[in-house]
Parts: C-alpha cells; structure tokens; sequence
C-alpha cells in the first residue's frame, strides 16, 4: 500500500500518493511496447543518426519509436496511434542513463574543422572496416531542374531600361535529378522526380536507359522516393552483406529515416553523410557536375 510503501523509504505519504495519482492519470501503467533488443535497435538507429551529422531531439526520438512499432506491427497505445507519437511516459523510461545533451548551433551546422574532422574520420572508419575499391564508393546528390532559366547580366548602354534579350516569362516546371557517380567516373542511370501526382512511362522519353522515374505534386525528393530511389542503387549495384558498397550523400531528413537505415543495412549499403550546408565545400557532385551541367544546360536554352 502506499502507507507502508512511504513508511519504508521515509517519504512523506501525501507526497507519494499525489504522485501516484498523476502516475494513473498520465498513464505510466501502461505495458512496455518494445522489448529490450528493440529498445537497444532504436538506440543504435539514434546514436547511427548522430554520426551523420542528424542528431535526433526528444520530439523526433519519439516519433522514430512510433514508427518503428508500426513497422514491427507492435501493440501500441490508444494515445500513440491518435497523436502518432511515443509518449513521453515512455520517452522518460527509455532515456534512463541515455540523457540527450545540448549541441552548440554553429558547430553542428557549419562548415568548420570539427565538422570536417568528425566526417573524413566515419568515412576513414568504413573504409578500414570494409577496405572498399574505388568502384565501390559511391556519390549521390540531387539537385532541381527548371525549364526556365534564371536571366544572366548583359551589357548595355548604362540608363538603358529596354535591352534586347529574350527570356521565357512563365513559371518554369521543376523537375529533380538524383545521380551517382563512383570514385572511377562511372555513373548509375539517374532518377528523375516529376511534378505530378502519377508517374507516367513517357515522361524518361529520350533518358539514358534504365532510368528511374517517380513523381510527387512538390518535383522534390521525400523519404518514400529516396526508398525506391535507393533500391535502384542496389538493384544496379548487386550490393549486399556479402558484396557491401559505400554511399557518400547530404545529411537531409529523406535520408535518414528509420526505412532508410533499414533499408541499407539489409543490403550491406554504408551511408556516410556530410556535415550540414557543406555541400557547396565537400559534395563532389555539387561542386564538378552539377554546375558545369546547368551552365551547359542554361546556355542550350538561351
């Protein structure tokens, strides 16, 4: 009982059954959803996002874990699959010794040494682990393509408000190309992401074969996309657990979920991800593709 409970560890007994009462209330009775190899899971998955650059707060520890018991069909609360959210009962109890810690902003989204540093050491630790060859170690990145093209500056007479160029009025359409390209200069079909609700067979019409084509009413990448888009890479791939590959890419929130990881776990593929906005500094694809091929691909429409 409460009394002999607050008369055993010299608590005040007011003080105990008031916590108990809110104890009831929240419902911290409820039974444990998640056994403790899946808890151990879900904390090897946060740490995983951590070392890319994607440290997971509170709100999205809880998130993973309610989509992580939908993915393993769990019994889960009433309160979870209405909010669709772990709450936060459960959130205290997994924490326990695993106390999330406060991160300084302009360490973990800048381009500076220990960013720098803390990337080329995961990428050095796969490399040693796995001793990948060059034709193994893969890029990805995507980028936005319009069909409209941003005006370039022209010379003129200076006051001269009327210059005799033409450039396309309309709202261009946005379509976004994913590549990859190896360490050798070898280059996987792209995925092209269209801006419709269904994707339709003509629209990869004179795309390199072998093209992945999805679509979605935003043209940009999401997390179901980047699923398909990387099982592209593992069917081209052949990549296993037995024949694993090396996937360099942004730290974007589409790459990171729980589907993702899984997924490239279960096909030996070893995510490394550059430290937030350093793409312009350390993405190969951004800085030696993708702008000599819009210069190329503005220049072709002017």
């Amino acid at each position: 009982s409460v009394r002999s409970s607050a008369l055993q560890h010299n608590v005040n007994r007011t003080t105990l059954s008031r916590y108990v009462k809110d104890a009831k209330s929240t419902g911290l009775n409820d039974p444990d959803v998640f056994q403790d190899f899946e808890e151990e899971e879900l904390a090897s998955y946060i740490i995983q996002c951590s070392k890319m650059f994607h440290g997971l707060t509170r709100i999205d520890c809880r998130r993973l874990a309610f989509q992580y018991a939908q993915s393993n069909k769990k019994k889960i609360p009433s309160s979870w699959a209405e909010k669709e959210i772990a709450g936060k009962d459960w959130f205290l109890g997994f924490l326990a010794l695993r106390m999330p810690e406060a991160t300084s902003l302009a360490r973990s989204i800048s381009f500076n040494k220990y960013n720098v540093n803390l990337f080329f050491d995961n990428f050095e630790s796969v490399m040693q682990r796995y001793k990948f060859q060059p034709h193994r170690i893969w890029n990805l990145d995507e980028t936005g393509i319009t069909t409209v093209q941003k005006p370039k500056r022209i010379l003129a007479q200076k006051g001269l408000k009327q210059v005799g160029q033409i450039s396309s009025s309309e709202r261009g359409v946005l379509v976004t190309l994913c590549c990859c390209i190896n360490a050798v200069g070898q280059a996987l079909p792209p995925a092209y992401i269209f801006p419709r609700v269904h994707f339709k067979n003509y629209m990869l019409n004179g795309a390199p074969n072998g093209s992945l084509g999805l679509a979605t009413q935003s043209g940009w990448m999401n997390t179901d996309l980047f699923v398909d888009t990387l099982l592209h890479f593992v069917k081209h791939m052949n990549s296993s657990k037995e024949n694993p590959s090396v996937l360099v890419m942004d730290n974007h929130q589409s790459h990171l979920l729980y589907d993702v990881i899984t997924l490239a776990r279960e096909h030996g593929v070893n995510i490394v991800t550059f430290p937030p906005h350093c793409s312009h500094r350390m993405q190969p694809l951004d800085v030696s593709v993708y702008g000599p091929f819009k210069s190329h691909y503005n220049a072709l429409l002017d």
